[in-house]
């Protein structure tokens, strides 16, 4: 397995023969930070290089999103042996099932980010200008990337901050080096820090497929409330939300179809998925999430909703429009377990054809971009962020959601609580990578519905908490391996 110590060499290996992946790609795409960038172009191309790296399976491209939603309680699993099962069972060790690469990827995209950082900032003192957008491109997606990090390998913010993080990377090193983790508060900080470095430097105009002020400002609501800083959090998602000649919510009669289509009005922060380049097959998110039957019928690790999460969504008479991307799954054909977010739509009017509405390809099983920010996300934010002091505006907020089910009475001041903000989330964002985190953050238990495919699992209890030392990653033994100094700074009880 990969780990910091070998991620260091690798990178180093390729400033000389260009050999990693994107590296190999012709310059119109990406080519080696460590070299290359010359001129403001030259620096773009790197920037597609690492935002094509962050679509990589065990990232953005599926094990990430799957990962909160697996171990989420929204999804559950209906038989096992198909894929990503330890997500759901929490069977994890330091040897088997430790998901290392989430550590080896994303850092590899750190470390990338860095060089590109370390080199414009070369150019910069030599005199070079016009490199503002890639800097804040860079420094705000090393900031998502650390975020990321520390919440699949340290304590939520809201549980112990002191408490050990990830090792903090900021230039280049040595391959020798051994950088030891950081607390989950500094790491913390110098997300902040990235943040704020780049909202300045980044375009107040829709960038697709890139990141500007807006996504910038996203990615900090988030932070910020992850953090419990609640008036930081609902501050930069309403300046997202007050961007309206930028940005809309779908309203109830597109909201179905906006998910065949790429960079529709609510995404501020796609990922680009290009045919014949970056997309995962019968590995992508699309499969993952859909009925076995449709499309495919290779046995990967496909994911359903669980009955509570069904019950949920069909309140108030199955009048949700949400419910439309939802399609039969394999136990019945009244049960809409399945989910079609990541295949573009239902296919054929949920017939056996493998044909995908998606904008890709009719036939590509990662048929749409990985949409990693939706504006939704941010009314969302927004209402949590302000309930404790200004109830009538987090109604607004909520509501502006929440009526995406007509059949449910809309909040009001005296009826908003923050359980139903959490619920809005769940239904409005499931499947795209947010309900573990916000589970954890919240410190609300999670009860797994292992009845639905009546399994028996032996490596958690069927209702879990924060305490329960799973809920984080280990560091792996090849990380420990070559990297000694980090054992001591394991996580409790691997």
């Amino acid at each position: 397995m990969k780990n910091i110590k070998l991620i260091l060499a690798t990178v180093l290996l390729l400033s000389t023969v260009a050999c990693k992946k994107f590296l190999d790609v012709t310059p119109s795409n990406s080519a080696d930070a460590n070299k290359a960038v010359q001129t403001p172009r030259d620096a773009q191309i790197i920037i597609n290089g690492i935002m094509n790296q962050m679509t990589d399976a065990s990232y953005y491209g599926r094990n990430f999103i799957m990962y909160a939603d697996a171990k989420g309680g929204d999804m559950a699993v209906f038989s096992m042996g198909r894929g990503l099962d330890a997500l759901y069972t929490f069977n994890h060790s330091v040897n088997n099932n430790n998901y290392s690469g989430f550590w080896s990827q994303i850092y590899f995209c750190i470390l990338e980010t860095n060089y590109l950082l370390e080199q414009i900032a070369k150019l910069e003192a030599a005199g070079a200008t016009g490199f503002n957008i890639s800097k804040g491109q860079a420094l705000t997606a090393r900031a998502l990337m650390y975020f990321d990090l520390v919440r699949l390998y340290g304590k939520p913010y809201t549980q112990d901050k002191t408490s050990y993080g990830v090792p903090i990377v900021l230039t280049r090193l040595g391959f020798d080096a051994k950088p030891l983790r950081a607390s989950v508060d500094d790491v913390y900080k110098q997300i902040v820090k990235d943040l704020t470095d780049a909202a300045p430097l980044l375009p107040k105009t829709r960038s697709d497929g890139y990141i500007n002020y807006y996504a910038n400002k996203a990615i900090a609501a988030r932070v910020y409330l992850n953090m419990d800083d609640k008036p930081a959090a609902l501050t930069a998602a309403k300046e997202v939300i007050a961007a309206t000649g930028i940005y809309s919510l779908y309203t109830n009669a597109n909201w179905v179809n906006s998910w065949s289509s790429q960079f529709g009005s609510e995404s501020i922060f796609e990922l680009k998925v290009n045919p014949l380049e970056n997309d995962l097959g019968t590995g992508s998110l699309g499969v993952y999430q859909r009925n076995k039957g449709v499309g495919t019928t290779s046995a990967l690790g496909f994911f359903y909703a669980s009955t509570g999460f069904l019950s949920t969504l069909n309140a108030g008479g199955n009048t949700d429009i949400r419910r439309g991307i939802m399609a039969r799954d394999e136990t019945s054909a009244s049960r809409l377990g399945s989910c079609y977010k990541y295949s573009g739509g239902i296919p054929d009017g949920n017939s056996s054809s493998s044909k995908m509405p998606g904008d890709k390809s009719t036939n590509n099983n990662t048929a749409v971009n990985i949409k990693v920010i939706r504006l939704s996300e941010m009314y969302l934010i927004a209402a949590e962020a302000a309930l404790p002091t200004d109830a009538l505006a987090a109604v607004g907020y909520l509501n502006a959601i929440r009526g995406r089910n007509p059949s449910l009475l809309p909040a009001t001041v005296a009826t908003i609580n923050a359980d139903m903000i959490l619920e809005e989330r769940s239904k409005e964002l499931y499947g795209e990578g947010h309900r573990f985190f916000d589970m954890m953050r919240l410190n609300k238990s999670i009860t797994y519905n292992d009845e639905f495919g009546g399994l028996t699992v032996s490596q958690r209890t069927k209702t879990i908490d924060r305490t329960f030392y799973k809920t984080i990653l280990p560091i792996s033994q090849g990380e420990i391996n070559a990297n000694p100094g980090i054992k001591a700074q394991q996580n409790p009880q691997y």
